[in-house]
C-alpha cells in the first residue's frame, strides 16, 4: 500500500498549474492590498507577539509535524507533503478567519504579511532540513534533486513580486487599492476553491484510493498546528485576542503555494499532493468551527 500511494500520478496539465500560479499571485497581490500602515503600529509597539508567532510557524511546528509524521509511520510522500504544507506561510483565509474569531485581525494581517515574507527563505530550508531527516523522504529530495536555492528563487517569484507589486499600489494609489482590495480577496479565493474542485473531480479515483489513509493524518496535523499556535501565544503570556489570531496563523496554512511547489519540484508526486490539496479543503472546516466556537466568547486585547 506504501508503495502504491507513492507511485500515484495525478493528472494536472500545464494549463491548470500556469492558472494555480496566477491564482496564488492574485491572492498575494490582495493580501499586499489590504496591508495599512496601522495594521504594523501595534506590531512594532509590541513586537513579541509577531516574533512568537513566525517561531510557531516556521520554528515549532514543521519539527512538531516531523515528529508526528515519525509516530504515525506513513508513507514517504505522505510524510513529505505534511512536511511541506508545515513549512508554508499563513493562508489567505487566515485573516477571514481571525476576524470571524474575535481575534487581533490586525495582528493576524501583519503576521500573514510578516510569515509571506519569510518564507521565502524559511519555507525552501524547511522543506530541506526536515524531509531530509529521515531516510524515506530524504530519498524523495534525492531523487528529484531538490535544490534550496532553486526553490528560494521560485519562492521569491511566486510570492515576493506580487506582495511588491500590492504594496506598491497601496502606497501610489491608496484609492484605487481600497476598491480592489475586496474584489481581488473574493475572486482569489473563489477561483481557489473552483481550481481545487476541479483538480478533484480529474483525480477523483486517486483521491477515493487514499482519502481513507489521508484523512486522519491532516486531521490530526491540522489539530497539532491549532495547538502549537494557541500553547506559544499562552506560554508567551499574550492577550487571548492575539493568542487566537497566532493561533489561527498557524493552523490556517497557504496550501496553494504547497501545490505550486510540489508540481514544480516534485512532478506532482501523487502523496504530497493529496495532502496538500486535502489540508486545503479540511483547513477552512476547522477554521469555520474554530470561528463558530471563539465567535462566542469575546477577547479584547487591553487599550495601548
Amino acid at each position: 500500500m506504501r508503495e502504491s500511494i507513492d507511485a500515484i500520478e495525478l493528472h494536472f496539465d500545464p494549463s491548470s498549474l500556469m492558472a494555480l500560479n496566477v491564482i496564488l499571485g492574485l491572492i498575494m497581490f490582495g493580501i499586499a492590498l489590504s496591508l495599512r500602515v496601522d495594521d504594523f503600529r501595534y506590531v512594532l509597539k509590541h513586537p513579541r507577539a509577531p516574533l512568537v508567532g513566525l517561531v510557531a510557524q516556521f520554528g515549532l511546528l514543521p519539527a512538531a509535524t516531523w515528529g508526528l509524521t515519525r509516530l504515525l509511520d506513513l508513507p514517504p510522500s505522505i510524510a513529505l507533503g505534511m512536511i511541506l504544507v508545515a513549512s508554508c506561510p499563513g493562508g489567505n483565509i487566515s485573516n477571514f478567519i481571525a476576524h470571524l474569531s474575535r481575534a487581533n485581525t490586525a495582528l493576524s494581517v501583519s503576521v500573514t504579511a510578516l510569515s509571506t515574507t519569510a518564507a521565502m527563505i524559511f519555507t525552501p530550508l524547511n522543506v530541506a532540513f526536515w524531509g531530509s531527516r529521515s531516510a524515506d523522504t530524504r530519498a524523495i529530495l534525492t531523487d528529484f534533486s531538490l535544490q534550496p536555492l532553486d526553490m528560494l528563487l521560485n519562492v521569491l517569484i511566486l510570492l515576493g513580486l506580487p506582495l511588491a507589486l500590492g504594496m506598491l499600489l497601496r502606497h501610489f494609489a491608496p484609492g484605487l487599492a481600497l476598491k480592489a482590495e475586496r474584489p481581488f480577496k473574493i475572486l482569489s479565493i473563489v477561483l481557489f476553491a473552483l481550481l481545487i474542485i476541479v483538480a478533484f473531480r480529474s483525480n477523483m479515483s486517486a483521491f477515493i484510493a487514499v482519502i481513507g489513509i489521508i484523512f486522519v493524518p491532516v486531521a490530526l496535523h491540522n489539530a497539532l498546528a491549532w495547538i502549537v499556535g494557541y500553547t506559544a501565544g499562552r506560554t508567551a503570556g499574550l492577550p487571548l485576542e492575539d493568542t487566537r489570531a497566532l493561533a489561527i496563523e498557524v493552523a490556517i496554512q497557504n496550501s496553494g503555494l504547497g501545490l505550486v511547489l510540489i508540481f514544480a519540484f516534485f512532478d506532482g508526486l501523487g502523496g504530497m499532493a493529496v495532502i496538500a490539496g486535502w489540508w486545503g479543503i479540511w483547513h477552512i472546516i476547522a477554521g469555520l468551527f474554530m470561528a463558530a466556537l471563539w465567535s462566542r466568547t469575546p477577547a479584547t486585547r487591553p487599550a495601548d
